[in-house]
Formats: structure tokens, C-alpha cells, sequence
């Protein structure tokens, strides 16, 4: 048969496929979930997130020695407090979780680049992302104490902060506190394009931060709306973020695009709690093959125009890189 274009070709063998590979990834772009906890000798693995631990201060050492060594350096920091209040006062406490780690880990391990997440879930006993007004999260009076929490973050050693409240107004709070701290150059990586998810389930459960009543659809993205998302991710550029997160990453990918597509800054995807369970569970099975995978859930989002990629299996994919099954 005569054919002149032959799409084969450039996929004989592993070599050629991998010199005109379209997507690359490189482990300098993986970000690595981590939670830490209050207490002292603890490493409690998290039931809905098989694999997946909490760590007391103390002991988080032992995880940070195991991404240094895969060569993950990227670490985003979430705090579960003893105790809990209804306006989340040991998320900007100067001796909080999260600003206790982040001075032990900038100590003991200074190559590691350590991010934050800036929310009040965590830390309020209604669970909810704000201070309350009735049954409602109040927005304006919420922006103090998340820019309150990122300042406290950046003053113990955080590189970047990154708010996922889903409050109006956020971003210019907090880049107005921290350059007015003295802070013009720490990043900010807003979780700009966030969506009311059932995906993110298995997290809640990891930091206890379920909310007590109601849901969050007041605040977080109806999850039919795309046009919004952009119209979000906008707002956030203006207002001064650096880095611009899609969450969650695989149900959501078609937002990623668009985000791409229409702004210059590095964009973020999170493979939340609820996508690494799903492929967990069904790999303990049998029913799948959990490196391909995995790895193909991060060649999509990287291909769909991530820069970022932030998952629970940022060892596995290091590995992976490293040996060259993936990137």
C-alpha cells in the first residue's frame, strides 16, 4: 500500500517514543501532601488513605528523610491541632502545629521547600473555612485571620503559602499582609479554581475536618460551572497570586486546560485524597495495575497543561521518573 504518512514510525521502539514524547515531567514539580499533628512520638497511618500518615513533630523526620532520598523537596504542610475553637486561633498561633514543623523542618532539613496550606478547617470546632455569622461563614472578618495564619506561616519558615478557603478577597489580603510584613517575595499559590468535591472526602477524615453542619457549597465551586472557574482564576491573578491551582486534578482536568489557556502564571493541579483511594483500594483488589495508573493519571494532568502536579504519590512518581517509566 502506498502510504506517504505512517503515524508508526515514530513509535517503533522505546527510544524514538521517548525522543518526541509531547508531555515531560520532572520531579522538581511534584509537591508532596503532608499532614502534622500535635502530641509527641506519633505516626498514626490514616484509615481512608492507606499509606498515608499523620505525623507528631518529632517524627515527621522519618517521612521527609524518605522524599529527600526519592528526591521530592517540594513539601505542602496541613496541621491537625489538639485543641480546636470557633475562630481557629492555633492556625495563627506563633506556636501552632504548622509553624512548630516548619521550624524543626527548615532546621533539620534546609533543602526542603516547605508550603502551606492557609484555611481555617482545621483548626475551627465547627469545621467550617471561616469564622462564623450565625450558620453562614462570615467572609470579611475570615481574610484578617487567613492573612494573620500566612504571615505567622511565612515567620516561621514557610517559602510559599497557598489559601484554599475559598474566601472573596483572600489573595489580596494576604499579599497585602505579608509585603507589608516585609514578605514582597514569597509566593502565593492560590487554590483559585476550587470545587465543591466528594472527592475530597478521605482528606477530611486525615485532619478531622469535616464540617459539623451544613456543606461548604457557599463558598467552594458548584462543580457543573466552567466559565466560573476562569472568572476565579482571574480574580486571583489580579489580586496578586503567583501560582494558580485547579483542585481537584482528575475529574477537573478540562478546567486545567482552560486555566492554561488563559493566563501566563504556572498553573497547579491537586490529585486529591479521594483520587489517591480509589486507585489504592482497587490495587489492593487486584482490579488494576497501580503503577500504570498512577502514572497515567499524572501524564494527563501534565498534559492537560499542569506545571505543578501535587499528590500523595510524589515518592512513587520520583521513582518513576527516575527510572524512566514515566516523563
Amino acid at each position: 500500500m502506498d502510504l506517504t504518512m505512517r503515524p508508526r514510525r515514530l513509535r517503533g521502539g522505546e527510544a524514538i517514543r521517548r525522543m518526541v514524547r509531547e508531555t515531560r515531567m520532572d520531579k522538581a514539580s511534584l509537591i508532596y501532601p503532608m499532614f502534622v499533628m500535635d502530641g509527641e512520638n506519633k505516626a498514626e497511618e490514616i484509615p481512608s488513605l492507606v499509606g498515608q500518615y499523620r505525623y507528631t513533630v518529632d517524627r515527621m523526620g522519618e517521612e521527609l528523610e524518605k522524599l529527600l532520598k526519592a528526591g521530592v523537596t517540594n513539601v505542602m504542610l496541613f496541621g491537625i491541632p489538639e485543641h480546636k475553637d470557633e475562630v481557629g486561633s492555633q492556625a495563627y498561633a506563633e506556636d501552632g502545629i504548622v509553624q512548630r514543623a516548619l521550624r524543626k523542618a527548615k532546621q533539620d532539613y534546609p533543602e526542603l521547600y516547605l508550603i502551606t496550606d492557609v484555611c481555617m478547617c482545621e483548626y475551627t470546632s465547627h469545621g467550617h473555612c471561616g469564622v462564623l455569622c450565625d450558620h453562614d461563614v462570615d467572609n470579611d472578618p475570615t481574610l484578617e485571620l487567613l492573612a494573620k495564619t500566612a504571615l505567622s506561616h511565612v515567620q516561621a519558615g514557610a517559602a510559599m503559602v497557598a489559601p484554599s478557603d475559598m474566601m472573596d478577597g483572600r489573595v489580596r489580603a494576604i499579599r497585602e499582609k505579608l509585603d507589608a510584613n516585609g514578605f514582597q517575595n514569597t509566593p502565593i499559590m492560590s487554590y483559585a479554581v476550587k470545587y465543591a468535591s466528594a472527592f475530597y472526602g478521605p482528606f477530611r477524615d486525615a485532619a478531622g475536618s469535616a464540617p459539623s453542619f451544613g456543606d461548604r457549597k457557599s463558598y467552594q465551586m458548584d462543580p457543573h460551572n466552567r466559565r466560573e472557574g476562569i472568572k476565579e482564576a482571574l480574580l486571583d491573578v489580579e489580586e496578586g497570586a503567583d501560582i494558580i491551582m485547579v483542585k481537584p486534578a482528575m475529574s477537573y482536568l478540562d478546567l486545567v486546560r482552560e486555566v492554561r489557556d488563559c493566563i501566563d502564571l504556572p498553573v497547579a493541579t491537586y490529585s486529591v485524597s479521594g483520587e489517591y483511594a480509589m486507585v489504592k483500594a482497587a490495587a489492593l483488589k487486584g482490579w488494576i495495575d497501580e503503577e500504570r495508573i498512577v502514572c497515567e493519571m499524572a501524564t494527563a494532568a501534565y498534559r492537560a497543561g499542569a506545571d505543578i502536579y501535587i499528590t500523595y504519590y510524589a515518592k512513587e512518581l520520583a521513582g518513576f521518573m527516575q527510572e524512566g517509566r514515566i516523563g
